[in-house]
């Protein structure tokens, strides 16, 4: 709204495309965020978007730049979550557990509180502290058999925790809960679950890729051996 009206058509366009691309494409939706910064970078949505697409290709310290920047611009603390991320990325969980001690975490809603507790038992792990990990994940949001959009991921990341600690048994349980709360796949707990099962899935294009090399093989073998047939045999009168 603060842009020309011409400009921010274009500057649209780019986010637009950015919020299109940024799950299957990240490098090119990092491309369209670059121009839309170029056209406005004093738009706090701009530099959010820019800070995700940097986020989304691994580029932590370019996107807690522009998260640090939309939050300044804001005032707004929603993106404290995925900054501690960005510091986990850069090599420095003891950062972003001390960000999980700040006020800011208190302004929270629900899910970012849920976000905030994900990032800070990564941080754990990161330090090699598994059983802190283990604890920081058990809170009321995992005993509710309530299910919102963050309950599978918080399943899921405390199954993996408990895995990576040993409780194979404990860590079965709760992939399985994290799969029934997985309504969108944005998980792959079913896949974990049948790996800790021993159940191997075979690409059915490789089976059949395969069974049509096996019938080409077949085929050259008849047709050398027709071949050496005919040369064996005597030409007629």
């Amino acid at each position: 709204m603060s842009l020309p009206k011409t400009l921010a058509e274009d500057v649209s366009r780019n986010l637009v495309m950015v919020a299109r691309l940024i799950d299957e494409d990240p490098e090119q939706a990092y491309a369209y965020s670059r121009v839309a910064l170029r056209l406005a970078s004093r738009v706090a949505a701009v530099r959010e978007a820019a800070g995700f697409a940097a986020y989304a290709t691994q580029k932590y310290s370019e996107a807690l730049a522009e998260f640090r920047a939309a939050k300044r611009m804001t005032g707004s603390v929603e993106l404290w979550p995925v900054m501690a991320d960005c510091e986990r990325g850069l090599g420095r969980p003891e950062r972003a557990m001390a960000m999980a001690g700040e006020p800011e975490v208190q302004k929270l809603d629900k899910a970012g509180q849920v976000e905030m507790r994900l990032v800070a038992a990564g941080a754990r792990r990161d330090m090699g502290q598994l059983d802190a990990a283990i604890v920081t994940l058990q809170s009321s949001e995992l005993a509710s058999n309530a299910v919102h959009p963050w309950t599978a991921r918080l399943r899921y990341a405390y199954a993996d925790a408990l895995l990576a600690a040993g409780r194979e048994d404990e860590a079965r349980e709760w992939f399985g809960k994290a799969l029934e709360a997985d309504k969108d796949g944005s998980t792959d707990a079913s896949d974990r679950l049948a790996e800790m099962d021993g159940v191997e899935f075979v690409d059915a294009l490789d089976e059949d890729e395969d069974e049509d090399d096996n019938r080409t093989d077949e085929d050259d073998n008849r047709t050398d051996g027709d071949e050496d047939q005919d040369k064996d045999r005597t030409p007629e009168a």
